[in-house]
């Protein structure tokens, strides 16, 4: 006997990511529409105004080729997020925006730091670590997915290129392994069998009762009562007396 299986699929699973996504574009569109830029608003390390893009600065962009490289992640860890993860989704997205955020605030550069990347490394480095820490299978499979699909994304927390917030990535990456160590007690749990509970009873299981202790199947009979007769009862021995008749036709 297994238990329920732990991830059910429903239509919110990839409601909210596309809702998300619908939003960052339309934050963008209207920038584009009225020609005025919501850059200040982003993230600006170690000044107590700037502290309002930690929560502002993943809704914005620098143009649409930044927001197009966001889109596709973002979606898809989002969407596997709320499929393996959908009791904490929300407090992985609303808590990983601000701490990565205000981690950022604390180490970056003397710049505006803007755009979704940083929640990205947030859900990239959760997922991740926490299919590694849980021992599932689906949920190692999923980390393995993700490394497969965005592990180059570790040298984007290195300063190596000029003008990407590495800090940001870096603030997010941790944060990321911050919740997997944190969030232990409220993931799925694997289906376990049986045989696999603490208080399991070989003795009490009527399949393995099928079976002696060396491993041979013994097949057991099941003695049925048989409905009252009015026949009489027949005493043991019995004694039966044929009776040859020769015919005399032949």
């Amino acid at each position: 006997m297994k238990q329920q299986e732990p991830f059910p699929f429903t239509l919110d699973v990839v409601a909210y990511p596309i809702a998300f996504i619908m939003l960052l574009w339309l934050i963008f569109a209207i920038e584009i529409r009225f020609g005025f830029s919501l850059n200040f608003l982003g993230i600006y390390p170690q000044k107590s105004s700037g502290l309002i893009g930690v929560v502002f600065s993943p809704f914005i962009h620098s143009g649409i080729e930044h927001l197009w490289h966001n889109t596709i992640p973002l979606f898809v860890l989002s969407t596997a997020l709320f499929y393996f993860y959908r009791p904490i989704a929300f407090k992985i997205l609303f808590y990983g925006i601000i701490l990565s955020g205000f981690l950022t605030w604390c180490i970056g550069r003397p710049s505006y730091h803007i755009g979704a990347s940083g929640l990205i490394y947030v859900l990239a480095s959760f997922i991740f670590f926490k299919g590694v820490f849980a021992k599932h299978y689906r949920l190692i499979a999923l980390s393995l997915l993700v490394a497969f699909l965005y592990g180059s994304m570790i040298w984007n927390t290195l300063p190596l290129e000029e003008g990407i917030s590495w800090e940001g990535h870096l603030s997010g990456l941790l944060v990321g392994l911050l919740f997997a160590m944190v969030f232990k007690k409220q993931i799925a749990k694997p289906k376990r069998y049986v045989w696999e509970e603490p208080d399991y009873n070989e003795e009490n299981d009527a399949f393995l009762q099928h079976f002696d202790q060396n491993g041979n199947f013994v097949e057991s009979i099941v003695e049925e009562e048989l409905p009252e007769s009015n026949l009489p009862e027949v005493t043991l021995p019995l004694t039966i007396t044929y009776t040859f008749k020769e015919n005399k036709e032949l």
